[in-house]
């Protein structure tokens, strides 16, 4: 049984994504040559800067395009959703009201919904490190890939009127923390997929609910005059759930965090303007269109904004009271990682974790 008709997904949200801003051929290929070099410059200056080591090779950053980030995305969406919908079970799926969705026109209707939203997005990421990717059969690729949307960073920096070069390494310095993070503690990409899973897992939904969530956000895309107070996260209410939603926010607040974290801190020594960047791009993310505004309340978009800031006030506790060194016992297991509760009151997680390990040593 397919639920979401996976093709039907790449299809639609190439064929919405708005076209990049118009770029001389030379100028785009310089452009992604830039990128390439950046990320590994920036790769060099994350390493020094926290003192963390990666345990696989990393090589310069993957550079697409919109529709390359929608290719790539579908594929991870699939290693996340399809164990997840097969949990879920099919036969509750063919006994509900939304059966139909098992009809190849169902999961055609289901894979629309997804590429639009798809392609919303694909407008307006700059980078990202992408996190589940198909296995590879002879074992030898990387357990991540770090991706680099050069048409939106071409048309961010043009919006900012700010520096390329600075804006390009700057951009290259949170994706490639993110990178830092994953491929230099092992067991963190596992946590974070088993969270997801269980997350999923533990609510009232079944498939059909989980797909008109997703249907929900598709249509946001076609019709901007929708409103609405709910979003993708709304259907975690049980105390189990809001638990487990904790656990993952915290997670995702402690990396987001850290790479606006580093990507500042590292920034004044080898990024001129870091200051005039960090301001303008600060204010474009609270200037939200109408559509915009619709799809991030959809897509739970205002609670990552809320990960960023939390998650780097954390990191800057820390690192001022502690060093960066103690910081990084946060990488240690998935018993060190710090709490909600932590990520808003950084001397618990200091007294927890920093000061026992202290005493022992």
């Amino acid at each position: 049984m397919t639920v979401i008709d996976w093709d039907v997904a790449v299809n639609t949200g190439v064929r919405l994504v708005r076209p990049g801003p118009q770029v001389d051929l030379s100028d785009a290929r310089q452009a992604v040559v830039q990128l390439r070099e950046l990320s590994t410059v920036a790769a060099g200056h994350v390493r020094d800067f926290t003192g963390m080591n990666p345990l696989e090779p990393s090589g310069p950053a993957v550079i697409v395009d919109r529709p390359g980030w929608i290719r790539a995305n579908v594929d991870g969406f699939r290693v996340v959703l399809e164990p997840v919908l097969e949990q879920m079970g099919a036969d509750r799926l063919n006994n509900s009201p939304a059966g139909n969705l098992t009809s190849a026109v169902g999961s055609r209707i289901t894979g629309v919904q997804l590429g639009a939203v798809l392609s919303y997005l694909a407008g307006r990421v700059l980078g990202q490190y992408e996190l589940f990717l198909p296995p590879d059969p002879d074992g030898h690729a990387p357990t991540g890939r770090l991706t680099l949307v050069a048409p939106n960073i071409v048309n961010t920096e043009r919006e900012l009127g700010v520096d390329p070069r600075d804006f390009r390494l700057w951009v290259c310095l949170h994706e490639e923390t993110h990178r830092m993070q994953f491929t230099a503690t092992p067991w963190l990409r596992g946590h974070v997929q088993d969270l997801m899973r269980e997350l999923l897992l533990s609510t009232e939904m079944d498939a059909s609910d989980l797909i008109d969530r997703l249907r929900q956000a598709g249509e946001a895309v076609a019709d901007a005059v929708r409103g609405g107070e709910s979003n993708l996260l709304t259907a975690f209410q049980t105390p189990e759930q809001s638990a487990l939603m904790d656990r993952v926010t915290a997670v995702m607040s402690l990396a987001e965090g850290h790479g606006d974290y580093v990507m500042d801190a590292v920034g004044p020594d080898v990024v001129p303007s870091v200051e005039t960047i960090r301001t303008r791009f600060q204010k474009r993310r609270e200037t939200l269109n109408p559509l915009d505004r619709i799809m991030r309340q959809l897509l739970g978009m205002d609670l990552k904004m809320k990960q960023y800031e939390e998650g780097a006030a954390f990191v800057r506790q820390v690192v001022a009271q502690v060093g960066m060194a103690d910081f990084n016992r946060v990488w240690t297991s998935p018993e060190t990682l710090p709490t909600l509760e932590e990520i808003r009151a950084p001397s618990q997680w200091i007294e927890r974790v920093v000061r026992p390990a202290a005493i022992t040593e």
